[in-house]
């Protein structure tokens, strides 16, 4: 196998030029048994290969810098750069990541994991290059895709100034931004590129320049009239107006002239965009005909493209699709807005029902939030599907445009929580935090699958900012019995007993049931209260748990900072102040303040001490320290 040859960085150069078709062959059926055993991000990994190995082959790592947008398509990198006895733990806890990672190898750049980042992350590492007085190259790699986020001009636009050579890789797998493939675009590439050209460019304007008075008028019309030309010619006139030399477009899975490409990028003394047409999926039939499915794939059958395992339960994102398309026949004025994951939130049906009120805007939060701001301030009712971790994108957004103006828009937050594999950069563990000191938002959790859809009804009809935030995998299908109607502000008291209180958010109601047996095998009363509403939080439930309660233990899926549980903090002490009267004791059940890394959700919540047995513990630790200091008292 030409694969085993490869055992580190830079040992693709050492093969025979016979040798790589072979390479990319194996390479294809390595990731393909290894994502069907573990899952992952299959299709876009398969649509680079030749793309990255032709990185491999012409740049020289790790001196060289390639910096991966997003980063799920780094598996072959991971490959060529001797990572392959990783895969074995992939994305598992404590194992291979499955995004770039500098603390993982020298050949990681950057670390990513959210998209339209990495002209930005290329052009700093270029800035820094010319600072400090090194020669290391830079390639920053995006996919057409992630140039629907507007930081991704943010950078082009200052990436413009560069005079030395920074080269950016347009990965582009659905020919979205150009269709003219041809000899004329590849011979204009090479011509502008060639030494002669570029000193002739340069000469001729240098010496323009020098003319007094009519020197720039004259550089300034040779400008306009060769830019009209090329706009006739050149397919990336988008970027050759911004001020980028355009190159391309090449075919992505021919090594060769991506080499080539990449000789041609490196002579330009500025940024340059290397355009390279790749198919997502290339090599495996079902992930290139369908790979949306296979962008973010669960264990599966190779033979048929089918999940090993079929999901019979449905999750949150299924009831909130259900819900939304019910919606969306009973309420005109409901619209829904995705960037970029129509199938991933659940909004596809209602897309296909309700074509002129559903709008996905690309990856683009920041403009999704304004935009449903807009809708929302012309009366509309605008529901904004997006992850926790993608939401956090639009802060300003959210502040500035939606919640200063009171305006009723829902944020349907799905991913709220620990969501395992992708790891520190998807964990939807900061939104609570992130989103309560916003004045005029309202956050609710519902418990179960029922709740979740009121919740939806109740937010629509609400005139104000709200946010819903919910968890990924199966929707809990417990309690079904306690469906109270929701009412603004107020919780939702399931049991009602004595000596211990335990205030849940969310999905971690289900864990609070299974703590209240626990503890009452121990001879403990529990009270269990669905919190519902963390903003506003439901003052008047706290106080009546004050003069008939030891211990309070508030459990959010959520870190322990600006979090639900140090709000009932602050709470408390207050009404200590007012009431001078005695309160319970409080034990905060969170996420600590720290990035929580790639793994399976159960087992990252018994690392963290978040599930049922590890919270009995802990409650039964705190009891016995506050017995101990009253007997010290005593």
């Amino acid at each position: 196998m030409v694969l085993e040859k490869i055992e580190g960085p830079n040992d693709i150069k050492k093969l025979e030029e016979s040798e790589l078709p072979i390479l990319a062959e194996e390479i294809r059926e390595f990731l393909i048994q290894r994502i069907a055993e573990h899952g992952g991000h299959l299709a876009s990994n398969l649509g680079v290969v030749e793309l990255t190995m032709a990185m491999h082959l012409y740049f020289q790592l790790p001196e060289d810098k390639i910096i991966w947008d997003v980063g799920h398509q780094s598996y072959t990198h991971k490959l060529l750069t001797g990572r392959k006895e990783g895969f074995e733990c992939l994305r598992k806890f404590r194992g291979m990541s499955g995004f770039p990672k500098r603390k993982e190898s020298s050949c990681d750049s950057f670390d990513t994991g959210h998209s339209s980042t990495s002209i930005s992350a290329g052009l700093g590492y270029a800035e820094a290059r010319e600072i400090v007085g090194d020669s290391y190259q830079v390639v920053s790699v995006i996919g057409d895709g992630a140039l629907t986020g507007g930081m991704a001009y943010e950078a082009l636009n200052n990436a413009s100034r560069l005079k030395t050579n920074f080269i950016i890789v347009l990965n582009d797998n659905k020919m979205s931004i150009s269709e003219n493939v041809g000899g004329l675009s590849s011979h204009l590439g090479n011509l502008r590129t060639a030494d002669a050209y570029q000193g002739l460019k340069t000469g001729v304007t240098n010496s323009l320049n020098k003319i007094p008075v009519y020197g720039e008028r004259m550089v300034e019309q040779i400008r306009r009239t060769k830019s009209g030309i090329k706009q006739l010619l050149i397919p990336g006139m988008l970027f050759e107006n911004m001020g980028i030399t355009y190159l391309g477009p090449i075919d992505g899975h021919d090594i060769g002239a991506m080499v080539r490409g990449f000789r041609e990028a490196s002579k330009v003394n500025g940024a340059v965009l290397l355009h390279v047409l790749t198919q997502k999926g290339k090599g495996y039939l079902p992930a290139e005909r369908h790979p949306a499915r296979f962008h973010g794939a669960e264990p599966f059958k190779i033979e048929t493209g089918l999940p090993q395992h079929r999901r019979t339960a449905a999750n949150y994102t299924d009831i909130f699709s259900t819900v939304m398309r019910k919606l969306g026949e009973r309420e005109e004025k409901v619209v829904a807005i995705t960037a970029a994951m129509k199938d991933g939130t659940g909004l596809k049906r209602f897309g296909n029902m309700f074509p002129e009120r559903f709008f996905d805007v690309g990856i683009a939060e920041e403009h999704a939030v304004t935009f449903a701001a807009g809708l929302a301030a012309a009366g509309l009712k605008p529901i904004v599907a997006v992850y926790s971790s993608f939401l956090q994108r639009a802060y300003d957004q959210m502040l500035h445009d939606v919640c200063i103006q009171d305006l009723p828009v829902v944020f349907a937050i799905d991913r709220a929580g620990l969501v395992g594999s992708d790891g520190e950069t998807h964990q939807g563990i900061f939104d609570l935090s992130y989103l309560a000191p916003i004045p005029n938002m309202n956050i609710m959790a519902p418990k179960n699958k029922w709740e979740l859809s009121d919740m939806i009804k109740f937010a629509v009809n609400f005139e104000h900012p709200v946010a819903i935030r919910y968890p990924r995998g199966e929707a809990y299908t417990g309690l079904k019995e306690y469906r109270n109607e929701i009412v603004f502000g107020k919780s939702e008291v399931i049991y009602q007993e004595d000596q211990i209180a335990l205030l849940a958010v969310g999905n971690m109601v289900k864990i609070a049931e299974e703590v209240r047996e626990q503890l009452k095998s121990h001879g403990y009363h529990c009270t269990l209260v669905n919190v519902r509403f963390v903003k506003p939080l439901d003052q008047e439930m706290l106080e009546s748990l004050i003069g008939s309660h030891q211990l309070l233990v508030t459990m959010e899926e959520n870190v322990l900072s600006g979090g639900f549980g140090e709000h009932v903090d602050c709470c408390l002490n207050e009404k200590r102040r007012e009431l001078g009267c005695f309160a319970p004791e409080i034990l905060n059940i969170a996420i600590p303040d720290v990035y929580v890394e790639h793994g399976n959700v159960d087992l990252l919540r018994r690392e963290l001490r978040i599930d049922s047995a590890s919270v009995t513990e802990r409650i039964l630790e705190q009891i016995e320290i506050e017995e101990e200091k009253r007997k010290g008292m005593a």
